[in-house]
């Protein structure tokens, strides 16, 4: 190969070393710079997309805050004694014991009632009314599929 370039004129010297540099700036661009704009790129589109979930996400929260505001502020003079008879009587529940305390939380007490009216009793009480469920004790009674619980609930 020394021999070859020997053998050549200085100006084709000059155009084979000119040639190499190119070829090998080339290589360099192809091989390290192209893939890591390539990544870049990329990456910036993912943040783009991330924060603009972000935002949403933002948006999300603060209209939660706010209805739960509005619905704290709604729930507060609401009847808890009332709302408990009034739902647990749709669902079939019969209490036994309902016990308001001075904090104005209130102790509900169920016995034999079915699972699954219990269940969806607990998921309207707190989805549905915007109260507080704060402590559940469930034990299994003597029926299949019957329960005994003691709930406290709260307003939000």
């Amino acid at each position: 190969m020394r021999d070859w370039f020997a053998g050549l004129n200085q100006r084709e010297q000059l155009s084979v070393l000119v040639l190499g540099v190119a070829l090998g700036l080339y290589l360099l661009y192809m091989l390290a710079w192209a893939p890591l704009a390539d990544r870049r790129e990329q990456l910036e589109q993912q943040n783009r997309g991330i924060a603009t979930s972000l935002q949403r996400v933002d948006a999300m929260v603060s209209e939660i805050m706010r209805l739960r505001d509005e619905g704290a502020a709604g729930s507060s003079q609401r009847n808890l004694t009332a709302l408990v008879n009034q739902s647990t009587s749709r669902h079939g529940l019969e209490v036994s014991r309902l016990q308001p305390n001075a904090r104005g939380d209130i102790q509900v007490r169920l016995e034999g009632a079915a699972f699954d009216d219990l269940v969806a009793w607990l998921d309207e009480i707190e989805n549905r009314e915007g109260l507080l469920v704060t402590e559940v004790a469930i034990t299994q009674a003597g029926a299949p599929g019957r329960v005994n619980a003691t709930i406290r609930i709260s307003q939000a």
